[in-house]
């Protein structure tokens, strides 16, 4: 589904440059659920802003789906996050002058979908999220557990090909946070493709393949079952 080979990002400022990502090489198949770690300033964000064309890379390949990604204009960029991806945010990242409701729906509306069909689209996904009990009610008004259901709620309803969660637990308690994981474990059984960003060793668990990153690239990569005994203690946060 995606092939990435030596990709760079380097930010520039005056006369210094800055490698956030080095020559990282990648495959993520479809149907798989692959959790990035690493400390901060490791590159991993930066991986996934270029991953859903929020950013753009210094050098490399991206392919999607074969469609190679690097040089698109930002109109054609548009287009392919809005038909293929969905994101999920440490911050929720949900417009407060909105309902819940509205916010699920804002995506559609985007898309050109029309108002009975979105209707349709926005009642099923808040069914099958658990938040249509809160349609009506606005983002203050919820739990941090629920604005983040919303939140994977809005990036569920165009049915994207990839989702990717930057910290989807980040700004939860335990008891939201491991919700919101045994949601993306659920969508990721039912088929979905998903790409987690992470300091947590707990939440990497629920992701079949797990790659390490530090200073811009790869230097591991290992599947789930190979740290189970890591995962099934208490969170340890190794990376922060």
């Amino acid at each position: 589904m995606i092939n990435i080979q030596t990709l760079s990002k380097i930010y520039k400022s005056e006369d210094v440059q800055t490698h956030a990502l080095n020559e990282v090489s990648l495959n993520i198949k479809e149907g798989e659920f692959l959790a990035i770690m690493g400390p901060s300033g490791c590159g991993k964000s930066t991986f996934l802003n270029i991953l859903g064309l929020l950013d753009s890379a210094s050098a490399g390949s991206y392919q999607f789906e074969k469609v190679e990604m690097i040089g698109l204009s930002e109109r054609k960029k548009s287009d392919v996050r809005k038909k293929n991806i969905g994101f999920i945010f440490q911050n929720f990242n949900l417009i407060d002058e909105l309902t819940v409701y509205e916010n699920i729906e804002l995506p559609l509306i985007y898309n050109g979908v029309s108002s009975s069909e979105r209707k349709k689209k926005v009642e099923e996904i808040m069914e099958k999220i658990n938040i249509a009990h809160r349609a009506k009610h606005y983002p203050q008004q919820l739990s941090g557990g629920q604005q983040q259901r919303a939140a994977v709620a809005r990036a569920l309803v165009t049915k994207p090909k990839l989702i990717l969660a930057d910290e989807p637990t980040g700004n939860l308690d335990s008891n939201n946070g491991n919700e919101v994981m045994n949601l993306l474990a659920e969508l990721h059984r039912e088929g979905s493709t998903i790409v987690m960003v992470t300091h947590s060793s707990y939440d990497a668990g629920y992701a079949s393949r797990i790659i390490n990153m530090k200073d811009g690239e790869i230097f591991n990569e290992e599947h789930a079952s190979q740290r189970k005994d890591v995962f099934a203690k208490a969170d340890a946060k190794d990376f922060e």
